[in-house]
């Protein structure tokens, strides 16, 4: 019996492969590496090099590995460039979905955890943001995930799937060497590749009302979000009741400018970040509170921001090395 995880050759998704091989459960990674990398994996990992959206496939894959059950990563994950491509991300998110699901069904696999997004919720006007917190996507991607959502909640009504999604909010970090988030449009692998290419980072907006100024996000170690997946799947595994939706938040945050502080001390490089405009529809301040993943998922922080910063630097100067 296995999991497969699709998506599995990512940033994160290889990230939880390895936290299922560390409580020895074998899994299976379906990925088409338009932004996943193979060397990700650890090398005794089964690989099917294919698309979500291949649906004869995906059955062929859970019966010759006896899938159990699910970790769906796979989609198209860019927000920003989501809004030029809409038709890319709903084939992506939603087809891809719909399309995983009726093969987990013409199988038999009966469980699935899903990749879900804070961008869900849009620009909430919430200090503290919950599960029940308004829904306003403001993205093709953030709709994507939210019709996910109810893809998952739908086909549980109809056949009895067992299914929770998780909300992510800013993932950070690197629980190995070897990966490393590689993602073009993220606050961390911009801000290193600025100063690995002797640039000065920049911030957008310096004059927001928080204490000092930036943009206050939440952020969360990869290695902690990974280990709530694991944790999911065995309470599916076991037939416990979990939530529809869990969000993975630190119910605190972090200010841009301190992660540039942070930057700087772990990396010895002192700078100065440049000031830029603030970007339109970037609200102040975005926490999440993860109350119902603590109870329900061993949910907690476990890596201070310092942790956070030095892993991710030490992975990503181990790839420019490479």
């Amino acid at each position: 019996m296995s999991w497969m995880v699709t998506g599995g050759a990512g940033y994160i998704g290889a990230h939880v492969v390895r936290a299922f091989a560390d409580q020895g459960i074998d899994t299976v990674v379906v990925d088409d590496l338009s932004s996943g990398r193979h060397a990700f994996l650890p090398p005794a990992t089964p690989f099917v090099h294919g698309t979500i959206l291949d649906g004869a496939q995906l059955e062929a894959t859970m019966k010759r590995f006896n899938v159990q059950g699910v970790v769906h990563l796979a989609g198209f994950k860019y927000a920003g460039v989501s809004v030029s491509r809409p038709l890319h991300t709903y084939r992506q998110n939603v087809t891809g979905t719909a399309t995983l699901l009726a093969a987990m069904e013409a199988t038999g696999v009966d469980r699935i955890v899903f990749s879900s997004s804070a961008a869900v919720y849009g620009t909430p006007d919430v200090d503290l943001v919950t599960e029940d917190t308004e829904r306003h996507p403001e993205s093709p991607y953030g709709e994507s995930k939210l019709i996910g959502e109810w893809l998952l909640a739908d086909q549980a009504r109809a056949t009895g799937l067992r299914h929770t999604s998780l909300r992510y909010f800013n993932v950070v970090g690197s629980g190995s060497a070897e990966v490393y988030d590689a993602s073009p449009h993220n606050l961390f692998p911009l801000v290193f590749d600025a100063l690995l290419e002797g640039r000065t980072p920049r911030i957008n907006g310096g004059d927001y009302p928080t204490p000092d100024g930036t943009c206050v996000r939440d952020y969360i170690h990869v290695a902690d979000l990974a280990a709530a997946h694991v944790v999911a799947a065995w309470r599916l595994d076991a037939g416990d009741s979990l939530e529809p939706v869990y969000n993975l938040g630190s119910g605190d945050g972090v200010s841009v400018g301190e992660i540039m502080r942070a930057v700087a001390a772990v990396t010895g490089i002192e700078f100065a970040p440049e000031i830029g405009p603030r970007r339109p529809g970037d609200p102040a301040r975005i926490v999440a509170s993860g109350e119902l993943a603590a109870r329900d998922l061993d949910w907690r922080m476990r890596h201070t921001l310092a942790e956070m910063v030095d892993s991710a630097w030490e992975a990503r100067r181990a790839a420019s090395v490479d």
